[in-house]
């Protein structure tokens, strides 16, 4: 049985690890049944790319303000918010006929991830301490990257067995057990010096600035990329983000908080959990290339990600025992060299069907080990120096990283994989909507080189408001 703090319980941390399901195992298995829904719904390929990336988007967008009203409202209030937006998202999956309720419930389902990864975060570090709050992370990676790591299998086999829908009817009950098991966990909020406004201006600004760029990525090459249209929403994106950050830098209540990037450690995990994402992201490819290509069930594709479920969680422990033995750098830097290495493997779509079989099932388990490893030093290195009355911010900052790191690298290797596909040649589609993204792989691995002390984890102090603003 795992150790507790005095506040934090075994039935919480449950409770946790299943409100993260509902986003990382549960609405991510959309990377595996596109067949399926395009077959029943009769929608296109690239509408389908856009519901899948939507949910990602938005949580992304967010994810940074339901941190920050976590930490006034309460993280357990936000984390029962985002469990019943999940459910109304769920419930809009299970009952689309057509692409309206389809893409409306992908984007309730990315709020509803925006509310709940911050909040159980801020949740963990409320009520548990040191080694206890590295253990407690380590479950809610399970739930998180073990999630992403399970979706494919266990997506693929209730769409081949059950139908597609019944996969966010379980995401449903998921939902309401989980509300169940945090009923009797304590309330937790900062302590505020003040009562700022929330930026709403900042944050219209920015949705703005990711619904652009999203449509640049996506739609770009139908768009024509010297049309009017592209040209405008570049525009948009270049003036938007230099409007940003002039509003930001005059703001007492920014919608960033800019000032946690003051510490190196901070930025090297928020920046490398953006980047490891984008790389995560090339799986929607290969899943989609082995059942128009090859001919597999949804089920049989979720197969050859068995390798990379058992491998994730295995590595996430052993990821917290070298964080805590060795620090957070060496595992970080050991799974950016491992992780693309892994995902590079099943872009060798040349190869004959047995063959590419076992590589990708390789490739998936070496993808599984780096992600794995990668998982608890970087979770634990973005809220270890961060003081309490800010743990919700950086921890939705932290991930809004991976939402958006997710949600790009799914848009860039379905418009890659779409543009080429159109052209008849599908091996060679896959394989560039896959290795296009192993482009973030290196600034993944020099970010972390030059950001991440070897000491980092090796010792949790818990540090105030007081004494990070002496530390920067």
């Amino acid at each position: 049985m795992m150790e507790t703090s005095a506040h934090g319980s075994n039935k919480m941390i449950i409770g946790i690890v299943f409100a993260v399901l509902t986003f990382w195992l549960f609405a991510q298995s959309m990377v595996n049944i596109i067949p399926a829904i395009q077959a029943d719904l009769g929608i296109s390929l690239g509408t389908l790319n856009i519901a899948i990336s939507l949910t990602s988007l938005f949580s992304g967008m967010f994810i940074v303000a339901a941190g920050g009203i976590s930490d006034k409202a309460g993280r357990k209030r936000l984390t029962y918010l985002g469990l019943i937006l999940s459910i109304i998202g769920s419930l809009c999956l299970v009952l689309a006929q057509n692409a309206t309720l389809l893409i409306t419930g992908r984007i309730i389902q990315g709020i509803s991830a925006a509310c709940i990864m911050p909040s159980t975060i801020a949740l963990v570090k409320a009520n548990f301490e040191g080694e206890n709050r590295q253990r407690a992370l380590s479950y809610w990676s399970f739930g998180s990257w073990g999630g992403a790591g399970c979706c494919a299998l266990i997506g693929g086999a209730i769409a081949t067995y059950m139908g597609w829908r019944w996969i966010f009817v379980l995401s449903i009950v998921i939902s309401l057990v989980a509300m169940y098991l945090l009923k009797d966990t304590p309330e937790s909020k900062a302590e505020q010096s003040n009562t700022s406004k929330f930026n709403f201006t900042g944050l219209f600004i920015f949705i703005i600035i990711m619904l652009a760029l999203n449509l640049v990525v996506t739609r770009g090459h139908e768009f024509g990329w010297m049309s009017p249209l592209t040209v405008a929403l570049m525009s948009v994106i270049i003036i938007g983000s230099a409007i940003f950050f002039m509003v930001e830098i005059k703001k007492s209540n920014k919608f960033i908080e800019f000032s946690l990037f003051k510490t190196k450690a901070y930025t090297g995990a928020v920046t490398s959990n953006f980047l490891q994402n984008a790389i995560a992201g090339t799986v929607v490819v290969a899943n989609t290339y082995v059942q128009v290509a090859r001919g597999f069930t949804a089920f049989q594709t979720g197969l050859l990600t068995i390798g990379n479920l058992v491998a994730v969680l295995v590595m996430i422990r052993v990821g917290e025992k070298m964080l805590q033995k060795v620090g957070a750098r060496k595992p970080m830097i050991a799974a950016s060299i491992i992780t693309p290495l892994g995902i590079s493997l099943t872009a060798l779509t040349f190869l004959p069907d047995l063959a590419y079989v076992i590589t990708v099932f390789i490739g998936f388990m070496l993808s599984g080990i780096g992600l794995g490893l990668y998982a608890t030093p970087s979770t634990d290195t973005a809220v270890v120096n961060i003081p309490e009355d800010k743990v919700g911010v950086a921890s939705g900052i932290y991930k809004m990283s991976s939402s958006l790191g997710f949600s790009f690298g799914i848009a860039i290797s379905t418009a890659v994989y779409g543009a080429i596909v159109a052209t008849g040649n599908t091996e060679l589609a896959a394989s560039a909507g896959i290795m296009v993204n192993l482009a973030f792989a290196i600034p993944s691995l020099i970010f972390i080189m030059l950001t991440i002390s070897d000491n980092e984890g090796k010792k949790v102090p818990e540090l105030s408001s007081t004494t990070l603003k002496k530390s920067i």
